[in-house]
């Protein structure tokens, strides 16, 4: 089927796929990124979602990751004991507590977000009329966490 005969639909599901595709191919190089620092994917994914300088509730980080509040608290527990986090409270509410990465924390979720953003040899290899492209398209995507 040529490409102007398929659906919108099918086309979209095509993308979708390839993408997909050198998502899991490239998975081995995060997954020993992440290894290489005694972390768990878990661990790399709350760490690309706190800042130093800007603290987030428990409640936020358990919306945001999708989980409840329990599992939230086990995430930060860890990353407290590695270092990588701390909780602090709040001025106007003794009962709130603030999770923000530690100097140690934001220095490794620089150091992976460097190692993730690496571009794989699969896109190197391509054009530059066509990386051109992807950008362009990728680009109109809204961002994976809105707001940041």
């Amino acid at each position: 089927m040529s490409g102007s005969a398929k659906s919108k639909a099918a086309l979209a599901q095509e993308v979708w796929r390839l993408m997909f595709g050198l998502l899991m191919r490239t998975s081995p190089q995060r997954a020993r990124s992440i290894g290489r620092r005694g972390l768990t994917p878990n661990d790399s994914r709350a760490l690309a979602g706190l800042e130093a300088h800007e603290g987030r509730s428990m409640r936020s980080l358990a919306a945001e990751w999708r989980c409840d509040a329990s599992n939230a608290t086990w995430v930060v527990d860890r990353l407290e004991k590695l270092g990588l986090a701390e909780r602090r409270g709040v001025s106007h509410d003794r009962r709130v507590k603030l999770v923000v990465l530690t100097a140690k924390g934001a220095k490794m979720k620089h150091q992976l977000l460097a190692e993730f953003h690496a571009a794989p040899s699969e896109l190197l290899a391509l054009e530059r009329a066509d990386l051109d492209a992807l950008r362009r398209a990728l680009g109109k995507l809204p961002p994976a966490i809105p707001g940041r």
